[in-house]
């Protein structure tokens, strides 16, 4: 079974699935499940991130690099579509171009979003991106081509998703009373602070799955890790929805 760097596999199954496959996609759908209990928190800077904001004025690009960071390498839904999306690229320079594409998208919906005051519903851009998850899963696993008999551009959608996952992070900075003196300095900084969390948590999740694939099994239990990662999508589109349902009663 061979895997392309355009993000699928072959479509031939394998006979049976390691145990050590199904333990981890039972740790991913039990990571996202612990991660969206409280929809509330999954929609804003919290603790004392938000008080800080709350309380400072003025340029603080230090302060929103930090919270850049953070909220990166804290934001399961992001880091679940990194994952689905580096899964089959072996060549640097591939996990370099998606990457790159990913990152572009953000940065520029993340900053139109907030500056330009483009007000999306927080609860339905997180539902979209955790479609994103399932959608990558769903590629990784061939489907499209299975299924559907055709092969979207894999870079197009991930730039595309990247623009969604932009306007996820300009929904956080959204709730918040964010001061206009300073506004476009904190905006570029929180920016750059997402980049280096994205290199941070990419750097740890690339080491991890080359490990993997060395191991002999890797082919059985990548199929088993995209049937979870994909069924963790559509979880966390399940409680965005919830959530979008559950506000408009309220």
């Amino acid at each position: 079974m061979m895997a392309d760097t355009t993000g699928g596999l072959s479509p031939r199954p394998p006979h049976r699935l390691r145990d050590g496959a199904m333990l981890l996609g039972l740790a991913l759908v039990l990571l996202l499940l612990q991660g969206a209990a409280d929809l509330a928190l999954a929609h804003g800077v919290q603790g004392k991130d938000a008080a800080f904001v709350a309380e400072n004025s003025g340029p603080q690009p230090i302060a929103f690099l930090y919270l850049g960071a953070k909220h990166m390498v804290t934001g399961y839904d992001h880091l679940l579509f990194l994952l689905g999306v580096i899964f089959f690229l072996y060549r640097l320079k591939d996990v370099a171009l998606y990457v790159t594409l990913f990152s572009i998208g953000h940065s520029v919906t993340l900053l139109a979003g907030v500056l330009g005051k483009i007000h999306v519903n927080p609860f339905l851009v997180d539902a979209v991106i955790g479609l994103s998850v399932a959608y990558k899963a769903f590629d990784n696993l061939g489907g499209f081509k299975t299924v559907f008999g055709v092969q979207p551009d894999t870079r197009l959608a991930v730039l595309g998703f990247g623009l969604i996952h932009g306007f996820g992070l300009a929904t956080k900075l959204q709730a918040l009373e964010l001061s206009p003196d300073g506004l476009l300095i904190n905006m570029i900084a929180f920016n750059i602070g997402v980049e280096l969390g994205q290199l941070i948590a990419l750097a740890v999740i690339l080491g991890a799955i080359i490990w993997w694939r060395a191991r002999a099994s890797f082919n059985k239990q990548a199929i088993a890790a995209n049937g979870a990662l994909m069924a963790a999508g559509f979880v966390l589109v399940a409680y965005q929805l919830a959530g979008y349902v559950l506000e408009g009663r309220a």
